[in-house]
């Protein structure tokens, strides 16, 4: 779709892609959450935002990679399936999603809940009497409330076929967010210049912290807002503009080692 609007400069978004298993009810139930950015960087250095995303291709695309993706692991076998699956789903396999442009503080809310989500929160177990767990849980299709009770035996199997084998990547990173790209180092030319101060101080810190963590560096336990006076390296006052190119200079070492 980035690609299509401009073949010359091939126009590159960024996604991170996390993989879940589960459905709400612990049943198998592979799919994958994908955050992409509304937007794509070129090969000659300009950003191009995109409004529109065509969710009919977003079906036939994710259909067509998915599908020959699977015929090349599995083989000529497989070719029959494939003619199924394009027979049952002429409109493509089932995409839902929808542009969601949002300040920073929500995009971080929004990450976190995916890629560190587990198959069930304890919230929603609410009751364990040595035989038999009751869950809850709020269906997918209508929202409605569902509670179940099943036997403790048959809630770990539910569990522990989620666990995903030792070292297998369940979050990857594409396009603007995969690592070691060479052209990282000419980004910086997609952002206006009005805001390159912002990368070269630190004066941003205590709004990096808030967002990032979620609490303010310079509030205290007793509600008072501290003001910050100087900061302070190997009992020397340090500037923070200093600060900041001895952490990009190191930065930029390991880089060139890696």
């Amino acid at each position: 779709m980035f690609y299509k609007q401009n073949k010359s400069m091939n126009f590159t978004p960024g996604f991170i892609m996390v993989l879940h298993t589960f459905g709400r009810d612990l049943k198998w139930n592979p799919h994958i959450h994908c955050l992409i950015s509304e937007g794509g960087y070129s090969d000659n250095g300009s950003w191009r935002n995109v409004n529109h995303f065509n969710y009919t291709y977003l079906r036939n695309a994710f259909r067509t990679a998915l599908l020959n993706e699977m015929e090349h692991r599995a083989g000529r076998s497989f070719k029959k399936v494939k003619a199924r699956c394009y027979r049952e789903h002429k409109e493509g396999f089932y995409v839902y999603a929808k542009p969601n442009r949002c300040d920073p503080r929500t995009v971080v809310k929004y990450i976190g809940r995916y890629l560190g989500r587990p198959v069930i929160a304890t919230s929603q177990i609410d009751k364990y009497d040595g035989d038999f767990v009751t869950f809850h849980y709020n269906r997918h299709e209508d929202d409605r409330y569902v509670e179940e009770t099943i036997p403790v035996m048959e809630f770990m199997e539910r569990l522990i076929r989620h666990i995903p084998e030792k070292h297998y990547k369940m979050i990857r990173y594409g396009g603007l967010y995969a690592r070691h790209r060479e052209i990282d180092k000419k980004l910086l030319r997609a952002i206006s210049r009005e805001k390159h101060h912002i990368f070269r101080s630190f004066d941003q810190w205590r709004t990096a912290i808030l967002l990032a963590f979620a609490y303010d560096p310079l509030k205290c336990g007793c509600g008072t807002t501290m003001l910050f006076l100087g900061l302070y390296f190997n009992h020397k006052r340090v500037p923070l503009e200093e600060m900041y190119e001895k952490a990009m200079s190191r930065s930029r070492g390991k880089r060139s080692s890696a």
